[in-house]
This record gives structure tokens, sequence and C-alpha cells, in this order.
């Protein structure tokens, strides 16, 4: 066997970002101890880590790069503007989400969807739809397109663009509009209302982890029966509820500025007029398209949390002590932890003990479900460097037995090592050795990590000629 030859991780070309701290925690004993230490929180939902809270999700994904988020490649930062259109009324410096029509007409219907699984009639769905997401009107305060922003509102900017397509006329002073004499078209308020979020919970089709959560959670009016959800301080729509009862408390919470959960964004909607120079009314080329950004409130708002996969969780907890997880708002021990975890993932067990070795050693382990293996290993982080090894971790015995989760044959590994060269990694091999007089008493405790041993392999193809031509030099 030869002695395994190191190489140097290959740093991707373009980084973005700078780096921060290795672990979500302070480098000195007594900023631990001190006040600014925060532990994070976390709850197990359909057998999954979820991080909610935007403070602790940037927390640990930026010191340390744990989780990912549940709408984006890795770092949680899905945004539902189209960046397509956010770069066509760049111009106007509008800082708020762009949709297109079609778009919003998508979040009308999922927000419909949900308020008639609620059992409300499609009458009522229609008048608070209606009510809910009709256009704002508020007056300009500045001139060069940018929004104004101050304590008390959000006021609206002026952008419309007029495009004309084939066969169209296009009228004189066709741009976007960022002048103070330009007619309003676009009305933004941000004055929060004080009104709490409505979650309404269905039986999705989907295989997010929250989705039968309600992760895509609906803000369709402040008006509904009010009630506490045990998960969340949500409320939610009561089956059976009548439209009239909501009719009064709308008109009550808008007047008492209760938007504190709503979001405002701009539509990109479309609009046809005649030509002003011309009065043929059948005839094509004098009708105008005529394109304008509307402020309406979103009633079907989604949220991106930050997912942990169970090792990252335990580690948190157990070596870190920086999170704490929560099911049906109980907090669980790290031996309740390790006893779950275990059930819900049958190799739990071995998987943790490598990622808590490899963590330890200044790697970054990720999931490596997408290149056949259990863990990736990256130095300091994802954006930094491409993964350098490829990791299969099994527990044995001293004498290298035991239940292999993975058997390897021949034919496997030289697959599986085939499939880890095409990415530029190595396939590591992790034994965890346990000692034979270990009972399975020690082995449903953490503690049991203390008399873990681990040796690591790595298998690189061999080329008879390359290595005949060495001997020879």
């Amino acid at each position: 066997m030869a002695e395994a030859v190191f190489h140097a991780p290959k740093r991707k070309r373009r980084v973005f970002e700078s780096y921060d701290s290795p672990f979500p925690i302070p480098a000195s004993l007594e900023d631990i101890c001190g006040k600014d230490f925060k532990i994070c929180q976390a709850e197990i939902i359909n057998n999954n880590v979820i991080v909610r809270n935007p403070e602790d999700i940037e927390q640990l994904y930026s010191k340390g790069y744990f989780g990912k988020g549940i709408l984006s490649r890795s770092r949680p930062e899905y945004n539902i503007s189209d960046p397509l259109l956010a770069a066509k009324w760049q111009d106007a410096k509008i800082n708020m989400p762009i949709l297109s029509s079609k778009k919003y007409q998508c979040h009308l219907e999922w927000a419909k969807c949900l308020m008639r699984e609620q059992g409300l009639d499609d009458c009522s769905i229609n008048k608070i739809i209606e009510n809910y997401t009709k256009p704002f009107n508020l007056p300009f305060v500045k001139g060069d397109g940018e929004v104004a922003q101050n304590d008390d509102s959000y006021c609206r900017v002026a952008a419309e663009m007029e495009n004309v397509d084939d066969g169209m006329k296009l009228p004189r002073g066709s741009a976007v509009n960022n002048r103070d004499s330009a007619a309003p078209n676009i009305d933004c308020h941000n004055k929060s209302p004080d009104g709490k979020k409505t979650c309404l919970e269905s039986d999705s089709v989907y295989t997010d982890p929250l989705a039968k959560h309600g992760s895509e959670e609906l803000y369709a009016l402040d008006t509904k029966v009010k009630m506490h959800c045990q998960s969340q301080d949500n409320i939610i729509v009561r089956c059976g509820c009548k439209a009239e009862e909501y009719a009064n408390q709308v008109f009550c919470d808008l007047e008492k500025g209760k938007e504190d959960a709503y979001e405002y964004i701009l539509v990109q909607e479309e609009e046809i007029k005649l030509c002003p120079e011309d009065k043929a009314v059948n005839d094509q080329s004098d009708l105008i398209k005529r394109e304008k950004l509307v402020c309406r409130r979103n009633p079907f708002r989604i949220f991106e949390y930050l997912q942990l996969s169970l090792e990252e969780a335990f580690f948190l907890v157990y070596a870190l002590g920086c999170l704490s997880i929560y099911y049906n708002e109980e907090p669980l021990t790290i031996l309740k932890l390790w006893e779950v975890f275990s059930e819900v993932q049958p190799n739990f067990r071995t998987t943790y003990m490598a990622y808590h070795y490899f963590r330890s050693k200044g790697w970054v382990p990720k999931v490596g479900l997408k290149y056949g293996t259990d863990l990736l290993l990256y130095r300091k982080g994802p954006p930094f460097y491409h993964a350098s090894y490829s990791v299969i971790a099994e527990l044995v015995n001293d004498n290298f037995e035991g239940s292999l989760h993975r058997p390897l044959n021949w034919m496997s590994l030289s697959g599986l090592n085939r499939t880890t060269m095409n990415v530029s990694k190595e396939l590591m091999l992790c034994y965890l050795i346990r000692s034979c007089d270990m009972t399975d008493k020690e082995m449903s405790s953490p503690e049991c990590l203390k008399r873990i041993k681990v040796q690591e392999l790595i298998v690189s193809r061999w080329v008879s000629s390359r290595e005949r031509s060495e001997q020879d030099e």
C-alpha cells in the first residue's frame, strides 16, 4: 500500500465573499460566557431540521457554512424578483421586487387555492383578494427616480416605460420617467402594518420538508378569525369562516395601520391605448402598448429557511452548544436527539462520527449524495474552494469487520472512483474503528465518540505504465 500524496485544494476562480469565521461562536471563552453569545433555534419538521429566524440563518451560514437554503443551491438568498425585469427598470433605481403580470397571477391562484382549502367560497375569496391586491396611489417626493424612504412612509416611485411592437407607433418621449412631472404609476407604502401573518396549511404534493407545515405562507388579510398556531405565532384561517366577518375588520386594521407583515411588490402591467395623433380605431398600427409598474401587496409570500443536515444540527448542539432544537415547542436533549436522529437515518452514528472528525480537522463537510458518497470535504467552505475529497464512512471493529452500510466490490469501487476523478476529486474511505468490548448501550450515547479511532484510506487508480516509467527513471 503506497503512501497517499496530498494535493492542494483547488480554489475557485471567482470568489464574491470574504471568510468570516469557521464556527458561529466567539473565539474566546470570555465572549462565550458573556451576554453577546447567542444560541440559535431550530425545529424538527417532517424529519428535517429547519431554522426560521433570519438572524440565526445568517449567523449559521456565514460562520461555518452550515446548512443550505431550501429554495437556493447553497446560500439562502432566494428572491421573488424577476432578474430580467429588474435589469430592465434599473434606471428607475427601484429597491423593490418586480414581478411580471403572469407571475403575479400565479401568486393569486396559489392564494385562492389555499383559501378554498380553508372552506371559503369563490365569491368570498374573490372579494378578499380584490380588496387585498388593489393598487396604491401615493404622491412622489423625489425627482431622480429613487424611492424616497422615511420613518412614516415608503413613498411612490414613478417609472413608466412605453414599448412599441412591430407595426405600432412609438410616441414621443418614450423613456423611463424619473422626473417630478411624470404621471405617477407606481405606489408603495412602507408604513408596515401591525397585523399578524396568516398561515394557511394545506396538504401539498411537493416533497419540500416544509410542505405539510406550510412553508409557503399566505399573507391573505389580517381579517381572519384569529387563532394562535401551536407551531408558530401565526394566524390560521378556520374552515367555514364567513366573509362577512372579515369586512368590518379590514377597515379597522387599515385605520390602525396594522401592516407590519405585508410585502409590497411592483407588478409590470400592460395597457393598450390609441395613438393621440390619429383617430382611426380599427387600425392596429395606431395602438400603443404601454408597460408600467404598479405597486400591490403580495397575496402569497414565499419564505426561504435554512435546512440543516442531521450531522450539522447535532454538531451545532453537541460540539458547539450554539443551537437548540425544538419539537412541538419542546427543546430536545442531546441524548434524545442522538436517539431520534439514529431512528430517522439508520447510518447517522457512522456519518456523524466522520463529520465530527473532519470538522475538528478544519474541513467543511457537506452531504455527498450527488456524487454517490456520504460526505464532501471543502477547505474553508463551498464559496472558496471546490471539494477535495468524496468520503465513504464505515463503522468497523478492531479486525475491520462489521455490517458495512455500503458494501463495495471491485466493479462498484472502480465506477465510484471513476466518477470521483471525473469531477476532480479524490475518493476517501473513512473507517471508524470501535473497540470490540464496546456495548450497544455505550453506542446509544454520543460519549462513545471518545473511544472511536479513525483510519483514512485514499483510493487512487493504479496505472501500470506510469509506475514502470517511474521505476526506469
